[in-house]
């Protein structure tokens, strides 16, 4: 065989192998890559996305579209080639698998816990909305969680509103734990509570829910865990939340969307539809950022994915977490200004300069 026709032939067969083993060879990867944005004024599948009723509305126009990333499955096991083509693109990034799913979370654990995160961002939207229009919302503190096989479980449920422990008023979640570890493991805890279906009815009547009762529990110890700073104190077995009575309804419907980055966008939006005038101005502006339920804006993951995102569906401007400002500038696609924000308010004396043409003057991101 002559040489030049050898050489051809070896360089084939490991050209060969090689492609086999990047396709092959698995590495504990995951990918994420810009996902949809939808514009939180506008419809999804044929139907609002922000849908109020029971309180004068106004009409809207431009964008506030939330941003999102798509990212490989939990039990998606990525080759080589794959990870080789991630790094290479710029609209996606590989990242170690553990930073996606950490603790060895499955798919339908990650899911479940997206669904929930995403829950619990509207809520705070809804709440941060309305207390940025200076409209009441009545809170409670309620049970959110029973742990199996625990002192309050079959005792206490999810929804029973919690009035007070050892009949001390408890006005805020923190609250329940700080009175529950004043005791020793195998202490008695008095909770008044107003169960979940008595406090439902009133709330369907429109109505205070009334008659409370006592609830006696015997703490246990916590479980041991290094990590964990409640290790060995009194615990009953219960996760304490707050749940809210808007005013009117409020109702936010977006379908397969997880996590919590929303919330500022879904906010803003409430406020445009509640109030006279055009936030946007009639532009594009997209965003990303979680917000609790006094307006404090905080970081979310994949912030280059979402500038990539926005950018390719047109937005002109960003409103970026601080904590995510300086990423976020590293790598900012041509066209898209970016906006510092800390708070809802920040956002919509953005929009307001946005507005009114005072670009100059919106507070932006550095890379540093």
């Amino acid at each position: 065989m002559p040489r030049r026709t050898a050489t051809m032939l070896a360089s084939t067969l490991i050209l060969i192998a090689l492609l086999c083993a990047g396709v092959l060879i698995r590495v504990p990867y995951s990918e994420m890559s810009p996902g949809p944005t939808v514009n939180t004024l506008g419809d999804a599948r044929g139907e609002p996305v922000l849908h109020i009723s029971g309180h004068k509305t106004y009409p809207t126009s431009g964008n506030l579209n939330m941003t999102t990333v798509r990212v490989t499955g939990a039990d998606y096991d990525m080759n080589i080639a794959e990870a080789v083509y991630g790094w290479l693109a710029h609209d996606s990034v590989v990242v170690p698998h553990d930073t996606l799913y950490p603790d060895g979370k499955t798919e339908e654990e990650s899911t479940q816990e997206n669904a929930e995160e995403f829950s619990q961002s509207q809520e705070s939207a809804k709440v941060a909305a309305l207390e940025e229009l200076k409209i009441p919302v009545t809170a409670r503190v309620v049970v959110s969680t029973v742990v199996k096989d625990s002192a309050a479980e079959g005792v206490l449920h999810a929804g029973d509103v919690i009035k007070a422990v050892d009949g001390a008023e408890v006005e805020k979640p923190e609250d329940v734990a700080k009175f529950v570890t004043k005791h020793e493991p195998g202490e008695d805890v008095v909770f008044t509570v107003i169960p979940a279906k008595t406090a439902a009815a009133a709330e369907k009547a429109g109505k205070e829910p009334k008659g409370s009762q006592d609830v006696t529990l015997t703490t246990r110890k916590a479980p041991e865990d290094p990590s964990n700073p409640s290790e060995g104190r009194a615990i009953v077995g219960i996760q304490a939340g707050t749940d809210h009575t808007f005013p009117f309804e409020i109702d936010i419907k977006l379908a397969d969307v997880g996590g919590p980055s929303a919330g500022l966008m879904f906010s803003l939006g409430i406020i445009d539809k509640l109030t006279p005038g055009k936030l946007t101005g009639g532009e594009f502006i997209a965003g990303t950022g979680t917000i609790d339920d006094h307006g404090k804006v905080g970081p979310i993951g994949g912030i280059n994915m979402k500038l990539v995102g926005a950018r390719d569906e047109g937005a002109e401007y960003f409103l970026t977490p601080d904590d995510n400002c300086a990423a976020a500038a590293s790598d900012t696609p041509s066209g898209l200004t970016l906006v510092r924000v800390k708070t809802l308010d920040d956002a919509k004396k953005s929009l307001e300069k946005i507005r009114a043409g005072d670009t100059a003057g919106l507070p932006s991101c550095s890379a540093s």
